[in-house]
């Protein structure tokens, strides 16, 4: 994105809704118009493995700073989250409440995820906690996207609204985690 010019050009046998780049950026995670998701090398464009489990079409993709996890937002309203050690199937699925998952974030230090709907739900995962503990924001307005503050502290969210378009911030207290602290 520095001098705008193009890189690579891959092509894929469906429509691509969004990629992420491994935090090493040696795979890219593709997700569109097929249940299936694909790791891809990033410098061939090759596939290196499709992974199974979402039924419908996919909208969000994002990887933990660690690079060994990664997670899919479908429109099937569940976030898969995938390990790189055994990527046969998922080892959680998350559930939204009314549509389809289109926005995910990982904290810097990847100690949360938040996943959004199209409208009124955003979810907060503890990641330590096995993705266990949650909290849901609940709030009116279509959602157009969500991210976290590059230090942890702030939990961003995207109403588009012709009327009341904003942005909410949601902080997080000292010592406390997002899951004790938003309001």
């Amino acid at each position: 994105m520095e001098k705008f010019q193009l890189s690579k050009h891959f092509r894929f046998p469906w429509p691509v809704n969004h990629t992420s780049l491994s935090p090493n950026g040696k795979l890219l995670l593709i997700v569109g118009d097929n249940p299936e998701s694909m790791l891809v090398d990033s410098q061939t464009g090759k596939t290196i493995i499709s992974l199974c489990g979402h039924l419908d079409f996919s909208f969000a993709s994002a990887w933990h700073p660690d690079g060994m996890t990664f997670a899919t937002g479908n429109q099937d309203k569940t976030c898969r989250i995938w390990d790189m050690r055994n990527l046969s199937k998922s080892v959680a699925v998350l559930k939204g409440n009314l549509g389809a998952i289109r926005s995910i974030r990982y904290t810097s230090d990847g100690q949360y995820l938040a996943m959004a709907e199209p409208a009124d739900f955003v979810h907060v995962y503890d990641v330590k906690s096995g993705y266990e503990r949650e909290q849901e924001i609940d709030f009116f307005g279509e959602i157009s996207g969500i991210s976290f503050s590059p230090d942890t502290e702030s939990l961003f969210i995207g109403v588009w609204d012709r009327t009341y378009g904003s942005l909410l911030e949601y902080g997080r207290r000292q010592n406390y985690s997002y899951l004790d602290s938003m309001i």
